[in-house]
């Protein structure tokens, strides 16, 4: 009986020192966020690069992030800038979105307790937007695997006197799978529904597909000089006109 449980017990055990004994900061996803902080007084540059493809041409989306770590589980953070360039229907324009600010606070952790969680708060505003957006996230970690999940709640106002008003709801879900301590594959889906003037819902989107994550430090916490990439290709599901076939991501993260 002995023979037969060691093998066991010693692949456990194998699996379990690939993983970070506490949550790690550096990002598996890039459409869900994670419980977990980071360590208190470091700062990070974030970089967001979205392509996404349609019918009648492309789009490209922009963000310049930065986040600072208040404590070890509360992290500011300052949209700099969004804004994107598309090229549709023959018509190719650039447009300065919108600027904000966040704050993420973790309640729980995922590696040592029975979930983690956090509570994720946004506000935007631009010349023809003005958002508050609300998270609840939850995440755990098995080991080498993370699965992950994010209930979002948007109201917007848009147009030039923010008169149009705009609720969105969206469910994102993810999993990854720690290869090798700087190494990580998954997949992401995200749902989506806007509902005009918060009474009628639009269609529902739905997007799935893999990502892949690279941190340079195989360390459980970031520190300063180091530096990770995730990116995540999805593809639309369903089958509405005007959202995107096809979009991918890409975020940086630089730590100081």
């Amino acid at each position: 009986m002995t023979n037969r449980l060691f093998p066991l017990l010693a692949a456990a055990a194998l699996l379990l020192t690939l993983a970070s004994p506490a949550q790690a900061y550096n990002r598996r996803y890039v459409y869900s966020y994670e419980a977990g902080g980071m360590p208190q007084g470091l700062l990070e540059f974030e970089p967001w690069f979205t392509y996404k493809s349609y019918d009648d041409g492309f789009a490209w989306e922009f963000r310049n992030e930065l986040e600072y770590a208040i404590t070890d589980d509360l992290i500011f953070a300052a949209y700099l800038s969004d804004w994107t360039y598309s090229d549709r229907a023959g018509l190719a324009e650039t447009n300065w979105k919108t600027a904000g600010v966040e704050l993420l606070y973790t309640l729980t952790d995922p590696t040592v307790d029975w979930v983690g969680s956090a509570l994720y708060s946004e506000v935007l505003i631009g010349p023809e937007k003005f958002a508050i957006e609300g998270k609840l996230i939850l995440n755990k970690n098995f080991g080498p695997l993370s699965l992950v999940y994010n209930a979002i709640v948007e109201a917007e106002w848009e147009g030039s006197d923010y008169s149009e008003r705009v609720g969105v709801i969206e469910n994102t879900f993810g999993a990854s799978f720690q290869i090798q301590p700087k190494f990580f594959v998954g997949v992401e889906a995200l749902h989506e529904v806007e509902l005009e003037d918060w009474s009628e819902a639009g269609d529902h989107g739905i997007y799935v597909g893999p990502n892949l994550s690279f941190r340079t430090s195989g360390r459980n916490l970031p520190g300063a000089g180091s530096f990770f990439a995730t990116v995540a290709a999805m593809f639309q599901a369903t089958d509405i006109q005007g959202e995107p076939d096809a979009q991918v991501r890409l975020i940086l993260g630089y730590f100081f």
